[in-house]
């Protein structure tokens, strides 16, 4: 069963950065900090999304990133949620980078686009304060 439902979104406070590491490099004190923080290690490599303001300026981040909950939680059976929100930004070209946690799912999304996301996903039926 895919959603076709209207979900609500609300924005998480302030600007966000991702920062790629070398998938053997320890986890640094500062990536856990903040409202919103996930790390993601693979063999491949060690992703970091937290505060802009705790990356120091020596690290290589991309920066400037809103980010969107969308309001959960959801249960695993649940199809789409994602889909349905990712799929209207695609239409728009907006860039995004996801993140699913237990219970929700995150969509970052570059703070210039921040717009075209409001548009986009009020078009396809969301709601976002």
């Amino acid at each position: 069963m895919t959603t076709g439902r209207a979900l609500k979104l609300s924005w998480v406070p302030g600007q966000f950065a991702v920062c790629r590491f070398p998938a053997a490099a320890p986890l640094p004190d500062w990536a856990g900090k903040g409202p919103f923080s996930s790390v993601t290690r693979t063999a491949d490599e060690l992703s970091i999304v937290c505060a802009a303001a705790n990356v120091p300026k020596e690290e290589k981040a991309r920066t400037h990133w809103a980010c969107l909950k969308i309001e959960g939680p959801f249960s695993f059976s649940e199809v789409g949620i994602l889909a349905s929100v990712i799929g209207p930004l695609a239409e728009k070209g907006v860039p995004i980078f996801a993140i699913s946690t237990f219970d929700t799912d995150y969509v970052l999304v570059g703070e210039d686009y921040t717009g075209a996301t409001l548009q986009a996903l009020q078009d396809a039926g969301h709601t976002l304060p």
